[in-house]
């Protein structure tokens, strides 16, 4: 199985950490949030990933050479100028599209900033058993951007917030606004569908795929535990967490 690691943001709600280290970097009890992550996709079997690097990309490059790559074969994406989630994908489709026989085999696209004990196994199950052209962790709690589900957790739009207007792109009588975790489960088909260029989102994509019908599905991951990474005061509550073993 592959692997996406979205690496390449500069990381400016971790300041002052990140005025000379990339985000990447920035670490959790000795170990820096592209370990952990790594170390995490490892587990479920993944050999080949590709980074996008953007912001110190040469530092990020350096480490991973100074680690020979966590015993993983690792391709990096440079950015010359950020491209967001969307765009950064498109850029490194080429890593995901090289055999053709692999088509029906999903890939997963895991933030570098976020950790989880999100079942990747049975994330990866749901999303094969559903035919979904992908799959997003979610949870019910609270954001400042909320993606809309219906009944059956198909993709029918977004809401910026709990009073913001909506976007839809399916109706739907019954809508659940959940929040997107960053992690997600992909068929590389959906690479040869991304019509967007430059800098986008990948929500972007999958709205307006969704709106033409096809199986973009959430999975529910309120069972288990998931942090934002984000800020220092995140970076502090989960290194309580690895203390405590609520996360290992």
């Amino acid at each position: 199985m592959k692997a996406m690691v979205l690496a390449a943001g500069l990381g400016t709600r971790l300041r002052p950490l990140t005025y000379n280290c990339p985000k990447a970097l920035v670490e959790i009890d000795g170990r820096s949030l592209l370990e952990i992550t790594l170390t995490r996709l490892k587990q479920l079997g993944v050999r080949d990933v590709i980074i996008n690097v953007h912001y110190l990309a040469d530092l990020v490059l350096d480490y991973l050479k100074s680690h020979q790559n966590f015993g993983m074969h690792i391709e990096v994406s440079r950015e010359e100028v950020l491209l967001d989630t969307g765009g950064g994908l498109k850029k490194a489709a080429w890593f995901f599209l090289q055999d053709p026989t692999q088509m029906d085999q999903p890939f997963l696209l895991h933030n570098v900033d976020v950790i989880s004990t999100i079942d990747f196994c049975e994330m990866l199950e749901s999303h094969k058993s559903r035919k979904a052209l992908a799959t997003l962790a979610v949870q019910n709690r609270e954001t400042s951007r909320y993606l809309l589900f219906n009944e059956d957790l198909q993709l029918c739009g977004r809401r910026p917030s709990k009073d913001g207007k909506q976007e839809i792109v399916r109706p739907s009588s019954n809508l659940q606004a959940m929040a997107f975790s960053g992690i997600h489960v992909i068929s590389p088909r959906l690479l040869t569908m991304m019509e967007e260029d430059g800098i986008f989102s990948v929500i972007d994509s999958y709205l307006r795929l969704a709106a033409q019908g096809e199986n973009i599905l959430a999975f529910n991951a309120d069972q288990f535990y998931w942090r934002d990474l984000g800020k220092p005061s995140a970076l502090k509550q989960a290194a309580e967490d690895f203390k405590q073993r609520i996360i290992s």
